[in-house]
């Protein structure tokens, strides 16, 4: 008989798609003629019950968990093919451009075209930055929240707005975008 080797509100990574979730529902699945559920499954939110060996605990903090699964995204530089080295002088690092690498192979990530860099360096220097550490500030701010709800109301009301943003971002994250116009362009208030 299959037992619940996960908690409800326990944050999990979910290795098929890659992110951090919370299990929301403990699913079982039940026979007819048995007395414990033949199976155990997850609803993490995220569209469809996931087995517990698709998931893995975290581990220990924010920090740590980033360690431990989450997306280490790091900031490559590559060679400018476009320009000569004396031709960006005005760059912050002549002959070169930020890449994003989300994967483990060094591929897989963020780019800019080479006219849009030239246009404003800094700016795409920040942005790439700013990409890097969003694993890391994604696990703050899920932090924060998990602070807060801890406080069973102690916290102070500004506090509580802060966390009840971050959970709306959080759930934004998670969702499967539709195809379409409307898809295109995501606000958040």
């Amino acid at each position: 008989m299959a037992k619940a080797i996960f908690q409800r509100n326990q944050k999990v990574w979910v290795e098929s798609v890659g992110v951090w979730a919370m299990i929301e529902k403990i699913v079982p699945v039940w026979a007819k003629g048995f007395d414990e559920p033949v199976r155990v499954t997850y609803d993490v939110g995220l569209g469809r019950d996931f087995q517990g060996h698709e998931l893995k605990p975290e581990q220990g903090s924010g920090a740590d968990a980033l360690a431990d699964g989450a997306p280490q995204w790091r900031l490559l530089r590559a060679r400018n093919k476009w320009q000569a080295e004396e031709d960006s002088a005005h760059h912050p690092y002549p002959g070169t451009y930020p890449v994003v690498v989300t994967d483990a192979a060094d591929w897989g990530g963020w780019r800019v075209p080479g006219a849009e860099y030239d246009r404003d360096p800094h700016k795409i220097e920040f942005q790439a930055r700013l990409i890097t550490s969003a694993p890391h500030l994604l696990a703050l701010a899920r932090r924060i929240v998990r602070i807060v709800d801890e406080s069973a109301g102690d916290a102070p009301p500004e506090l509580q707005r802060i966390a009840e943003d971050i959970s709306r971002l959080d759930r934004l994250f998670n969702e499967t975008p539709v195809a379409g116009p409307a898809a295109t362009r995501v606000e958040v208030a």
